[in-house]
Parts: C-alpha cells; structure tokens; sequence
C-alpha cells in the first residue's frame, strides 16, 4: 500500500503571527493570503503548472490545532488512501487520533509521533 505521495502542507505558530508573515512575505516573496498562508502551485522543471499544492501557513502561537501535539509546527503529508492507511497504522500499534475530517479540502487525519509531534495525513480530493 502506498504511504506518503507528498508533502501537502507545511503549518508552524509564532508568538506574532503577522509580523513574521511579512517578514517572510518581504524577504522570501512568499504570496501570504488574508487567511495566514499562501498555497505555492507546484511548476515542472520547466515551470508550468502540474497538479498538486503545498500549503504553508503561520498561525497564532495561542492557536491549539496542534493539540495534543507539543510542537509549534506540523507537517500535513500527502496519502493516497487516508482510511486505509489509518487502520494500518492503528494495526502497527501507532497512537492514531479517533477524530478524522472530510470536506471539499479532502480527507484529513492524525497521528502522534514518538516525539510528541502531530502529523497530518491528507488524502486531496480527485484532481488535486
């Protein structure tokens, strides 16, 4: 079965959340958006456009979405099959969390680390 396709997103707090978007909006060009982040469309070596986004996003340091995780960042992968590969990692003995959302976003789940950092799985919806 396949795991991790990719990287979908990657999302970390900070103590002053827009001032360190407009650093990273200044210094690196990156497009931040009203919402806190910037979707960065994936190009081939070429640079035209190829199915597939990364998200990055800042958010406020207060925020608990990382909960029960203890980092102040968290990387959502990319999977191909969110359901199945959340009962495989249930059968490896993984600390799964019980809660899963499903949206036009995709389907979403979690998972703890041995280090205490929560992980995001993302199955995209078809065409993403």
């Amino acid at each position: 079965m396949k795991r991790v396709t990719g990287i979908g997103g990657i999302f970390f707090t900070a103590r002053d959340p827009v001032a360190l978007r407009a650093w990273y909006r200044q210094h690196l060009g990156i497009d931040v958006q009203d919402w806190g982040g910037a979707a960065l469309r994936w190009v081939d070596d070429e640079g035209r456009p190829v199915a597939g986004t990364t998200v990055w996003s800042v958010a406020d340091a207060a925020n608990d979405y990382f909960a029960p995780g203890k980092s102040s960042f968290m990387v959502n992968y990319r999977v191909a099959d969110l359901h199945a590969l959340l009962a495989e990692l249930r059968k490896e003995g993984c600390n799964v969390l019980d809660r899963t959302d499903d949206s036009e976003f995709g389907k979403f789940g979690w998972v703890i680390d041995p280090e205490g950092n929560k992980v995001e799985l993302w199955e995209p919806p078809p065409g993403s």
